[in-house]
């Protein structure tokens, strides 16, 4: 299983999602176990990362062989901006 790693900001991103959305975005553990989910990298100007989409929320993470680190939580109409 990889480790995961959250930015100083992404705490408080989480926070401010209602509680049982947030709780749904710990979808990112199962997929550091198992390597699946709704995840896709991106292009563009996020280039290099991955987006794991949970229900209208966003997670912007990248990943190495054995970390993966969550850069942005945010809502569909506010992540690519």
């Amino acid at each position: 299983m990889k480790k995961i790693h959250f930015e100083p900001e992404v705490p408080a991103q989480i926070r401010a999602i209602p509680q049982p959305i947030a709780m749904t975005i710990l979808e990112v553990h199962r997929y550091a176990e198992t390597g699946t989910g709704r995840v896709k990298p991106l292009s563009g100007e996020f280039q290099g990362f991955l987006r794991l989409r949970v229900g209208n929320h966003r997670v912007f993470f990248k990943q190495t062989p054995d970390t993966v680190t969550i850069h942005r939580v945010a809502d569909r109409r506010e992540a690519y901006r």
